[in-house]
């Protein structure tokens, strides 16, 4: 009997992390299926290329905007209702991109796309905290974020690849209606999404607000600010730094990034694994880093063949892959229950503006003639955001609980 209750209770995890990772595939997806419509928008519309970069930046800035009051609102009233709307939402909008008669309705469009994304990461990481075993929550994490990963990495060239034969309009409005079968089976299966669990009030209280406002909840943000504007910098500059401080050419170049994106993205699902089977996250997350910003000071300062350059980068792809899923788990122990929908909705919305970030400094080094130092600002960004995520652990466990609801 306790076999088959186990096995009952691994089939329904199985089943609630496909359909949340689905939902984050998409809306990973869909933020990175908009730049290969560029020249066909331009040609459609008659639009600048700066004009056209405002169709993501507006996706990306109004996620990021509002994915700490819905979090509120995920955690008031409860996650799935949010879930549907916000998928449905999200979906329609990229189907309707492929009607627009001006580039004023796809900006509109990007917006309303970006209101129905904000509910991801809340609503996503409330229901996996409630409905997962806990023993496997950090597989549940990992699977999370590596779908996510795998939209990213999968948009770009399947979008290409359709407009191709459909014509962007064709496109958007086929993408777009992936989502509806997607909002059909959550709705079928929606006994299994369970929402977070909640506890009675405790006497030292943190109203919801003021929980943001905590030190661990600034500390975590920053922590996700700095590790997702050194993401965002190796993956942007990598190319153009071995490039032009390495003398690689640049298919060598580009092999070598695809080896830290691949080495980062099976890193996650490793990650997930031994977080499931240690309780030391941070001193996990905290050796990996430091391992992996030494791999990549290496490749900084040290010439290597082309081989050499793609193994280090792909060990140090995995280490920091490995790292994220500690990271996701140490803020879900932080976050009081019932809250976690605020909480991920205001840490994570740290990762849009870091990569929003990171254009800025990074391009200064490379126009100042010191390209050289790109990876060195890498490294240092790795080791800050751990230097904040240690100090976030520790100022978690000595604040008040938090009320159960706000």
């Amino acid at each position: 009997m306790g076999i088959m209750f186990n096995r009952l209770i691994l089939n329904r995890d199985r089943r609630v992390n496909a359909l949340i990772g689905t939902g984050h595939f998409l809306s990973h997806f869909y933020v990175l299926c908009l730049p290969p419509m560029f020249l066909a928008w331009q040609r459609a519309f008659d639009v600048s290329f700066w004009e056209l970069g405002i169709s993501v930046a507006l996706m990306s800035g109004v996620t990021a905007l509002l994915q700490t009051p819905v979090g509120f609102l995920v955690d008031r009233w409860g996650a799935r209702p949010f879930l549907v709307g916000g998928t449905l939402l999200m979906t329609l909008s990229i189907s309707a991109m492929g009607l627009a008669t001006s580039y004023w309705q796809i900006l509109a469009l990007c917006a309303l796309s970006g209101v129905g994304n904000s509910v991801i990461h809340p609503a996503d990481y409330a229901i996996l905290t409630g409905s997962v075993n806990r023993a496997r929550m950090g597989s549940a994490f990992a699977l999370h974020t590596f779908s996510g990963n795998l939209g990213f990495s999968a948009a770009p060239l399947a979008t290409a690849s359709l407009m191709a034969v459909w014509g962007w309009r064709g496109t958007l409005l086929a993408l777009g209606l992936l989502g509806i079968p997607l909002v059909a089976t959550i709705l079928w299966q929606s006994s299994i999404l369970v929402d977070q669990h909640r506890q009675p009030v405790a006497r030292r209280e943190i109203s919801g607000a003021k929980l943001l406002l905590t030190r661990s909840m600034l500390l975590f943000f920053v922590f996700f600010l700095l590790s997702a504007m050194a993401g965002g910098g190796i993956t942007a500059w990598l190319i153009t730094v071995l490039h032009q401080v390495h003398g690689l050419d640049l298919s060598a170049a580009s092999s070598a990034l695809m080896a830290y994106v691949t080495g980062a993205t099976g890193g996650i699902l490793i990650g997930g694994w031994v977080v499931d089977r240690t309780t030391r996250h941070l001193s996990f997350a905290l050796t990996l880093t430091v391992l992996a910003s030494l791999l990549i000071l290496l490749v900084a300062f040290q010439p290597m063949g082309i081989v050499a350059t793609m193994v280090v980068l792909f060990v140090a792809g995995i280490m920091t892959g490995a790292s994220r899923t500690p990271r996701d788990v140490m803020v879900k122990d932080a976050a009081p229950p019932g809250q976690i929908g605020k909480v991920f909705g205001f840490v994570s919305s740290g990762l849009p503006l870091g990569q929003a970030l990171v254009p800025v400094p990074f391009g200064y080094l490379i126009d100042t003639g010191r390209p050289d130092l790109v990876l060195v600002l890498v490294a240092l960004l790795l080791l800050a955001s751990m230097a904040f995520a240690g100090s976030a652990r520790v100022s978690a466990a000595h604040e008040p609980v938090a009320e159960a609801a706000d």
